[in-house]
Protein backbone atom coordinates (compact mmCIF):
# COMPACT_ATOMS: atom_id res chain seq x y z
CA UNK A 1 0.00 0.00 0.00
CA UNK A 2 2.00 2.79 -1.34
CA UNK A 3 -0.91 5.13 -2.42
CA UNK A 4 -1.79 8.19 -0.41
CA UNK A 5 -5.00 9.46 0.78
CA UNK A 6 -6.49 11.89 -1.59
CA UNK A 7 -7.10 15.24 -0.07
CA UNK A 8 -11.11 15.60 0.77
CA UNK A 9 -11.56 12.12 1.18
CA UNK A 10 -12.42 10.27 4.15
CA UNK A 11 -10.26 8.38 5.62
CA UNK A 12 -12.88 5.12 6.14
CA UNK A 13 -13.56 5.01 2.59
CA UNK A 14 -10.08 5.21 0.82
CA UNK A 15 -9.13 2.43 3.27
CA UNK A 16 -12.72 0.55 2.35
CA UNK A 17 -11.54 1.11 -1.52
CA UNK A 18 -8.38 -0.51 -1.27
CA UNK A 19 -9.63 -3.30 0.77
CA UNK A 20 -12.33 -3.61 -1.92
CA UNK A 21 -9.85 -3.59 -5.16
CA UNK A 22 -7.40 -6.12 -3.27
CA UNK A 23 -10.18 -9.15 -2.68
CA UNK A 24 -11.50 -8.35 -6.13
CA UNK A 25 -7.60 -9.37 -7.34
CA UNK A 26 -8.06 -11.92 -4.83
CA UNK A 27 -5.24 -10.58 -2.91
CA UNK A 28 -6.78 -12.02 0.19
CA UNK A 29 -7.10 -15.80 -1.16
CA UNK A 30 -3.49 -16.04 -1.26
CA UNK A 31 -2.89 -15.70 2.77
CA UNK A 32 -2.13 -18.58 5.16
CA UNK A 33 -4.67 -19.95 6.58
CA UNK A 34 -7.70 -19.01 4.05
CA UNK A 35 -10.57 -20.76 4.23
CA UNK A 36 -9.18 -22.29 8.00
CA UNK A 37 -11.15 -21.32 11.18
CA UNK A 38 -9.73 -18.76 13.76
CA UNK A 39 -8.15 -19.74 16.88
CA UNK A 40 -10.31 -19.62 19.90
CA UNK A 41 -10.67 -16.01 20.71
CA UNK A 42 -12.21 -17.26 24.27
CA UNK A 43 -8.87 -18.02 26.24
CA UNK A 44 -7.51 -14.95 28.16
CA UNK A 45 -4.63 -12.90 27.02
CA UNK A 46 -1.42 -14.42 26.87
CA UNK A 47 1.45 -11.79 26.15
CA UNK A 48 3.50 -14.68 25.17
CA UNK A 49 1.77 -16.55 22.65
CA UNK A 50 4.09 -16.04 19.65
CA UNK A 51 6.70 -17.53 21.55
CA UNK A 52 4.69 -20.22 23.00
CA UNK A 53 3.68 -20.76 19.08
CA UNK A 54 6.71 -20.49 18.30
CA UNK A 55 8.57 -22.73 20.20
CA UNK A 56 5.30 -25.52 19.77
CA UNK A 57 6.26 -25.52 15.56
CA UNK A 58 10.26 -26.09 15.97
CA UNK A 59 9.75 -28.51 18.73
CA UNK A 60 11.84 -26.38 21.41
CA UNK A 61 11.52 -27.52 25.08
CA UNK A 62 11.73 -25.86 28.37
CA UNK A 63 12.25 -28.24 30.63
CA UNK A 64 15.26 -29.33 32.45
CA UNK A 65 17.50 -31.64 31.18
CA UNK A 66 16.78 -34.35 34.39
CA UNK A 67 12.78 -33.88 33.19
CA UNK A 68 13.14 -34.07 29.64
CA UNK A 69 14.80 -37.60 30.25
CA UNK A 70 12.18 -38.49 32.61
CA UNK A 71 9.47 -37.27 29.69
CA UNK A 72 11.84 -39.64 27.65
CA UNK A 73 11.90 -42.57 29.82
CA UNK A 74 7.55 -41.91 30.09
CA UNK A 75 7.68 -42.11 25.97
CA UNK A 76 9.96 -45.40 26.22
CA UNK A 77 7.39 -47.45 28.11
CA UNK A 78 4.72 -46.10 26.43
CA UNK A 79 6.45 -47.16 22.68
CA UNK A 80 7.23 -50.68 24.37
CA UNK A 81 3.68 -50.87 24.73
CA UNK A 82 3.10 -50.39 20.81
CA UNK A 83 6.20 -52.02 20.09
CA UNK A 84 5.52 -55.44 18.03
CA UNK A 85 8.95 -57.24 18.12
CA UNK A 86 11.24 -57.97 21.24
CA UNK A 87 13.95 -56.75 18.74
CA UNK A 88 12.03 -53.51 18.70
CA UNK A 89 11.67 -53.30 22.30
CA UNK A 90 15.16 -54.06 23.08
CA UNK A 91 16.31 -51.00 20.76
CA UNK A 92 13.97 -48.79 22.77
CA UNK A 93 14.93 -50.07 25.76
CA UNK A 94 18.97 -49.62 24.88
CA UNK A 95 18.38 -46.03 24.04
CA UNK A 96 16.63 -44.83 26.72
CA UNK A 97 19.27 -46.97 28.80
CA UNK A 98 22.08 -45.16 27.48
CA UNK A 99 20.96 -41.48 27.99
CA UNK A 100 19.68 -42.62 31.66
CA UNK A 101 23.40 -44.00 32.06
CA UNK A 102 24.80 -41.07 30.48
CA UNK A 103 22.93 -38.84 33.37
CA UNK A 104 23.85 -40.81 35.88
CA UNK A 105 27.28 -40.39 35.67
CA UNK A 106 27.16 -36.69 35.21
CA UNK A 107 24.13 -35.92 36.79
CA UNK A 108 22.16 -33.56 34.86
CA UNK A 109 20.57 -29.49 35.84
CA UNK A 110 17.78 -29.22 37.64
CA UNK A 111 15.76 -31.34 39.77
CA UNK A 112 17.24 -35.23 40.65
CA UNK A 113 16.90 -37.24 37.93
CA UNK A 114 15.21 -40.36 40.14
CA UNK A 115 15.28 -42.52 37.11
CA UNK A 116 17.73 -46.09 36.81
CA UNK A 117 18.35 -47.73 33.78
CA UNK A 118 15.52 -50.38 32.84
CA UNK A 119 16.04 -54.04 33.59
CA UNK A 120 15.49 -55.46 29.48
CA UNK A 121 14.82 -59.00 30.59
CA UNK A 122 12.19 -58.25 33.44
CA UNK A 123 10.88 -55.38 30.76
CA UNK A 124 10.63 -57.93 27.86
CA UNK A 125 9.19 -60.59 30.44
CA UNK A 126 5.90 -58.04 31.07
CA UNK A 127 6.24 -57.37 27.06
CA UNK A 128 6.00 -60.91 26.39
CA UNK A 129 3.02 -61.82 29.07
CA UNK A 130 0.85 -58.65 27.94
CA UNK A 131 0.88 -60.22 24.46
CA UNK A 132 0.31 -63.58 25.54
CA UNK A 133 -3.03 -61.86 27.35
CA UNK A 134 -4.47 -61.17 23.82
Amino acid sequence: MTERKPPGVSFESFVDKQIREAAERGEFSKLAGFGKPLDDDTAPYDELWWIKGKMHREGASVLPPSLALRKEAEDAVEAIGRAVSESQVRRILGEINTKIAAALARPPAGPPLNLKPFDVEETLARWRAERADT
